[in-house]
């Protein structure tokens, strides 16, 4: 080959790279977290156009026919696994991982919890403000979820000291964090400027992982906003695409 000829080839290599990087599409994956109360809510949630997750807690009244139903739906469910948060007089769910327990406890907890939640793809933590900082129970969580081939761990990330990630990597735990809330709180201002917000960073990072929760206005506006992502040049995903 000439070397003009070398040179044109190569240009054409180099136009084609950034075309196809110009037109890859930004990912989203969106988990709706605190399901297994109130059943109404949870159906409503799952019921949202396209593949989102559900967080469902183990041992509340409705876990096990909302991860059912999910299920049923083709949703992934993933198990939202209560982890000490800072605030104590919070701790009210019937099953979680406290700073207090040894690493049998840890694992038969962890156990309950897998048994109270059927078809589990993945686990995420509720709370864990507290939990999520220490290595030592983190690395034993993670190891657990290790020895169930094929689960992967969210961060949801509520303290920036936490070292899930790090520990997750130590144990060979496929993971991902939280990069948005959509409703820290659930008035309607909030709830769209964060879906905004997820737009914005899913278009300038590509990938995003966002968490909600079954309240009326977030329900109401991902009824409303999540048919028209594709439009916009977002690509709704499974969390376990993202993670994997």
């Amino acid at each position: 080959m000439s070397w003009t000829r070398a040179c044109l080839a190569a240009s054409m290599l180099l136009i084609a790279s950034f075309s196809g990087a110009a037109v890859q599409q930004a990912r989203v994956a969106i988990i709706i977290d605190d399901l297994g109360y109130r059943l109404e809510a949870g159906r409503r949630a799952i019921a949202l156009p396209g593949p989102l997750a559900f967080a469902v807690l183990p041992g509340t009244p409705r876990a096990a026919a909302l991860a059912d139903w999910a299920h049923a739906q083709g949703k992934e469910v993933l198990l939202h696994l209560p982890l000490q948060a800072n605030a104590e007089d919070r701790d009210n769910e019937p099953i979680g991982i406290h700073l207090d327990m040894s690493r049998q406890a840890v694992n038969a907890t962890f156990a309950a919890a897998m048994q109270a939640v059927p078809h589990v793809v993945g686990v995420n933590g509720h709370r864990g403000s507290l939990l999520t900082r220490h290595p030592g129970h983190m690395l034993w969580l993670m190891e657990e979820i290790r020895a169930r081939h094929g689960l992967f761990f969210v961060d949801s990330y509520t303290t920036a000291q936490s070292v899930a990630m790090q520990m997750a990597t130590e144990a060979g735990v496929q993971a991902v964090r939280r990069d948005v809330f959509l409703d820290p709180d659930p008035s309607p201002a909030t709830v769209a400027r964060q879906f905004e917000r997820m737009k914005r960073l899913a278009k300038k990072r590509g990938v995003v992982v966002a968490i909600g929760h079954p309240y009326e206005t977030t329900l109401a506006l991902l009824e409303k906003e999540l048919p028209k992502l594709s439009q916009q040049g977002i690509e709704l995903v499974t969390i376990s695409e993202l993670v994997r």
